[in-house]
């Protein structure tokens, strides 16, 4: 559809959108957005959880997301063995022009995990400042940008301003969070028997979901702040 506005959650591994923004994903896809989420890593060779099946494992990753109504988007760099640097910087750049997303999420950049740290600095130089890099008079970033954290095991600082109300797609969230577990472990999944992963994340759901009166959220920071009418 050509009016069809687009969500892009960008994250460095497999799991990083669907624990941090899952409720927000599914939102927006029940709100008609192309929904995509772009995967920096896609080389797992040297992951030992997906030794020696890393294309099955991308492939099933693509697969899942499908089922719930999100593209995947994979890159090309390795865990540990990418930085920011002019080629990488043209990579996700160019993944944010091809994409033209009208609303970006993004990792918070400081976080106890390298490749999160590397993966938030390269989303922010394509999404702001992906014109320069691609010199690409074309270029339209996006008109909203927020950044998401990672859970408490990583992120370092997080003081969120924007709260989401996921309450709705909660259950979703879980079955699609835990099929990625599952599939990280390779076994099959059992929702009777839930990754400490879910665990974790409904903690920080409900946390989230208490500041702002609602059962479960996910919380965001905006660096554009903007005026709210609140009368």
């Amino acid at each position: 559809m050509a009016d069809q506005k687009t969500l892009l959650a960008i994250g460095a591994h497999f799991d990083d959108c669907v624990y941090g923004v899952p409720g927000i994903m599914l939102k927006a896809v029940a709100k008609n957005y192309r929904v995509v989420q772009l995967i920096l890593i896609g080389d797992y060779s040297n992951w030992p959880p997906t030794k020696g099946r890393e294309d099955i494992f991308r492939k099933s990753v693509i697969s899942i997301a499908q089922d719930f109504g999100v593209e995947t988007r994979f890159l090309d760099f390795a865990s540990h063995q990418f930085d920011t640097n002019e080629q990488t910087k043209q990579k996700v750049a160019g993944a944010v022009h091809e994409l033209k997303p009208d609303i970006a999420l993004q990792l918070w950049e400081h976080d106890h995990h390298h490749d999160h740290t590397v993966a938030s600095q390269l989303s922010k130089i394509a999404l702001n400042h992906g014109g320069r890099v691609l010199n690409e008079d074309r270029f339209r970033g996006p008109r909203k940008i927020y950044h998401y954290d990672n859970g408490p095991g990583h992120t370092i600082g997080f003081e969120p301003d924007t709260f989401v109300n996921v309450s709705d797609y909660w259950e979703q969230s879980m079955t699609w969070l835990g099929r990625y577990m599952a599939l990280q472990g390779n076994v099959k999944y059992d929702p009777q028997k839930p990754h400490g992963a879910l665990r974790g994340k409904e903690t920080l759901a409900r946390y989230r979901g208490q500041t702002c009166r609602a059962k479960y959220a996910e919380a965001l920071w905006a660096p554009r702040k903007q005026t709210v009418e609140i009368l």
